[in-house]
């Protein structure tokens, strides 16, 4: 399984919260490597000896994953390539600078390291190559979409972005329109615009985050997420983990500045 580069997931939280807006390129490379790239780039690229990084292309995401849609076929190698235990995908046939004209969107392992050696024509068959989220806490709509947005430049509006809160947990499938909201007592969602600049695909709340004040009781309030429409809508994030409480009427609902936590990994 792949995992997105701190590049991805700062492009990803940036676009999602406004910050800056991404566009993907419209065309991937895939590259191997001696050792694991990490979340930066790849140390451990092969040099010479006939090798060159591949065009890849993947399949509509779904089951909060893309695969590659085909087999993908190196060139000939005319020496040794090293042992080769990892791919990573990036936006540019050749290696120019990393992290200016070059950049690294996610990396994986493979099951077995191969030794390549001079006269071998490596090969990855198709659906070999995954990128996937994890899951919780990102709900399936929003995994699938970015996944589209990034890896097969797919297009992904800018959303508005509403804070909510709930009375029973949520889970990946859960909806705008299924999530069990506090209803009535003068509650409505909050949409948040300031956030701080992405950081290794984290983003807090950069103001306090502060919802009408309750006309009554709310229930007992146990999760909180962020939706793309005022009511009904996608989920995008959620947390279960909150210290449950019961807001009253007129107390002050809020999460102060750097309270709201959100990261793409």
């Amino acid at each position: 399984m792949g995992s997105l580069s701190n590049y991805s997931e700062d492009k990803l939280v940036n676009h999602i919260f406004n910050k800056a807006s991404y566009t993907p390129v419209a065309t991937l490379y895939l590259g191997l490597a001696v050792s694991d790239p990490g979340e930066t780039n790849p140390a451990d690229e092969p040099s010479g000896n006939n090798y060159a990084r591949v065009a890849i292309a993947f399949n509509a995401a779904a089951s909060r994953k893309v695969e590659n849609t085909s087999l993908l076929t190196f060139n000939q190698a005319s020496g040794s390539w090293g042992t080769i235990g990892y791919w990573f995908i990036c936006d540019h046939i050749s290696n120019v600078t990393w992290g200016s004209n070059v950049n690294m969107l996610a990396s994986g392992a493979f099951t077995t390291p191969k030794a390549v050696v001079s006269g071998n024509t490596p090969s990855i068959a198709a659906n070999e190559v995954d990128v996937e989220f994890s899951a919780g806490e990102l709900s399936n709509y929003l995994a699938l979409k970015v996944l589209d947005f990034m890896f097969r430049n797919q297009a992904f509006t800018i959303p508005p972005v509403y804070a909510g809160l709930a009375t029973a947990d949520l889970s990946d499938t859960t909806t705008g329109g299924t999530v069990t909201e506090v209803s009535g007592s003068a509650y409505t969602r909050k949409r948040h615009t300031s956030w701080y600049d992405s950081t290794a695909g984290h983003t807090q709340n950069f103001a306090d985050l502060t919802f009408p004040t309750p006309s009554g009781s709310w229930g007992l309030v146990t999760a909180a997420f962020l939706a793309d429409a005022s009511t009904a809508g996608n989920i995008l994030f959620y947390e279960n983990t909150l210290t449950d409480q019961t807001p009253a009427s007129g107390d002050t609902v809020k999460f102060p500045l750097g309270d709201f936590d959100v990261t793409i990994s």
